[in-house]
């Protein structure tokens, strides 16, 4: 055999390699019929599956904002590698690339282990008690976490099969629910789970008026078994330097100590009856449908605006406009209600209509008090 035919065969090889899980996944998938209902009900009760895989996110969602809320940006609006080790929901890790780096997050019983590859810095957070809201984590963007969250207010009513497609060698069986909200600016969301256990194996949420998901969250390769133990244990790497915290989030700061605590409807819409009532910030709606009302510091509102409209200045009582602020990104509206009111500002974000947040933006500054 001569040189170049030798190099041909090498060539070919390789070439069929790169392009074998592309034609694993093109392959038609078993037929698996799973009754919607029953596929809804599996995925809303997967979270104590066990697995390890990796998994790729993609966002949509050009967020405006940069420190205090920049996390939420990236992770919304950019490119997430993913590599999860799931044993329970007290005994994980995922390691996770994106536009800043690599960060590993290790959770146990009594806390998690943050290491930041960069800079070499290995940080522990203490649980003090499960809070009752926070802010979204890279752990969040993982395909389980993500559909268990968004499905799990889900009703039958709202679920349609999709039959199957081939996620990660897996036979995965589909399931479209489509918000029956009026309010909602979701259109849709696709979820393709393991017929067997429902896991969780792809996720892609689609705005009303776009033909393009807003944010997806897939899994390449995947294995539907315990990992090791060792897999998710941490060990401090050689010179790494250490620290803790056990200050929580600014969300669950806000939460905590903002002051006050919001009505139980705002712009006809129940404040979520799921969550605990006792806290500052409000949670309205349900599943896909839901928007935060969260009573924002002075200080930081006025540094949240500037960064959301730094073109744009103030203007106070008296003037035509009153200072209240809108944005759109995808299906995610936000708005950021006046200064003029005592009872404001506050911080209005979720997959409703501008009008819905409007409307509660007025209810809410229309309340007697101050904070």
């Amino acid at each position: 055999m001569t040189s170049v035919r030798r190099w041909s065969l090498v060539l070919a090889g390789t070439a069929l390699l790169v392009a074998l899980p592309g034609i694993v996944a093109a392959l038609p998938a078993p037929a698996r019929h799973v009754p919607a209902t029953v596929l809804l009900r599996r995925i809303q009760h997967s979270a104590g599956v066990a697995y390890s895989g990796y998994a790729e996110s993609d966002g949509g969602l050009a967020l405006p904002v940069t420190s205090q809320f920049g996390n939420i940006a990236d992770l919304f609006g950019g490119h997430r590698q993913l590599r999860a080790w799931w044993r329970s929901e007290f005994d994980w890790r995922v390691d996770s690339i994106g536009f800043t780096g690599e960060t590993d997050t290790h959770a146990t019983d009594s806390g998690s282990w943050n290491w930041n590859y960069e800079a070499n810095t290995a940080t522990f957070t203490q649980y003090t008690g499960t809070p009752r809201v926070r802010l979204p984590t890279d752990a969040d963007l993982l395909p389980p976490r993500l559909a268990q969250r968004l499905l799990s207010e889900a009703t039958a009513a709202e679920a349609v099969g999709l039959g199957s497609r081939r996620i990660a060698g897996i036979a995965a069986a589909g399931l479209r629910i489509r918000p029956r909200d009026p309010v909602s600016t979701v259109d849709h969301l696709d979820v393709w789970a393991e017929p067997r256990t429902g896991l969780p194996l792809s996720v892609s949420v689609y705005g009303k008026g776009s033909g393009t998901s807003a944010l997806t969250s897939k899994f390449l390769d995947v294995a539907v078994a315990s990992p090791a133990r060792d897999r998710t244990e941490f060990q401090v790497p050689a010179g790494a330097t250490v620290q803790a915290v056990s200050q929580p989030d600014l969300a669950t700061t806000i939460d905590r100590i903002g002051g006050g605590m919001p009505p139980a409807r705002l712009a006809g819409i129940a404040r979520n009856p799921q969550l605990p009532a006792l806290g500052s910030v409000g949670i309205y709606g349900r599943a896909v449908t839901e928007f935060v009302a969260v009573p924002l510091p002075w200080r930081l509102a006025y540094s949240l605006r500037s960064e959301l409209d730094p073109n744009d200045t103030y203007s106070g009582p008296g003037s035509d406009k009153v200072g209240q602020l809108t944005l759109s990104a995808g299906p995610v509206n936000l708005l950021l209600s006046s200064f003029d009111d005592p009872a404001g500002p506050w911080l209005l974000v979720g997959t409703v209509t501008q009008q819905t947040l409007v409307r509660a933006a007025r209810e809410l500054t229309g309340q007697a008090g101050s904070r």
